[in-house]
């Protein structure tokens, strides 16, 4: 089972989008829980959260956050990125193989035009990251944000496809 961490400020409506595609991986009993570590949102992120049943950290500190997650693999992804079809299955498979830490392949049908993905700086979550507990708590340093622990990482291509939150334009 996994934990799925989402750091997010004012991203309420960018939030309720990966919330609901990590419906059915909640569902099949794939995912533990779900942690929003919000930096001081002031739009109803909270609420949201409460009503999707999210385990709601406020101004938590990262190296707590990862300690804390009740899963043996962690998910990290960005506010309104959306795992598409396939993706249960790929991750069960992967945490079962016990693999290295992972990352789930761009949506070929839901990207942004090339000019707009040209010189475009990207999120180390921009496609999830899969991580073992044990890693990311040997990496996570207090202070740190979401995005800086899933940097850097040698990554595996899962054969499943996520979009992400930059398609979706929030703003």
């Amino acid at each position: 089972m996994i934990s799925v961490l989402i750091e997010c400020k004012d991203q309420e409506n960018a939030l309720a989008v990966s919330l609901a595609a990590l419906v059915p991986g909640a569902v099949e009993g794939l995912i533990a829980e779900v942690v929003i570590l919000d930096r001081g949102s002031r739009d109803g992120t909270a609420r949201l959260a409460d009503a999707a049943g999210c385990k709601f950290i406020e101004d938590g500190d990262l190296v707590d956050v990862v300690r804390a997650a009740r899963g043996e693999w962690l998910l990290l992804i960005e506010p309104g990125a959306r795992p598409l079809q396939g993706w249960i299955e790929q991750l069960v498979q992967h945490l079962a193989l016990g693999g290295p830490p992972a990352r789930m392949r761009p949506s070929r049908d839901y990207r942004l035009p090339f000019f707009a993905r040209w010189r475009r700086p990207l999120s180390a979550l921009e496609h999830g990251v899969v991580l073992p507990k044990r890693q990311a708590i040997a990496n996570a340093r207090s202070g740190q944000s979401l995005e800086s622990l899933g940097r850097g990482l040698a990554m595996k291509k899962l054969r499943c496809e996520i979009v992400p939150a930059a398609v979706l334009a929030f703003s």
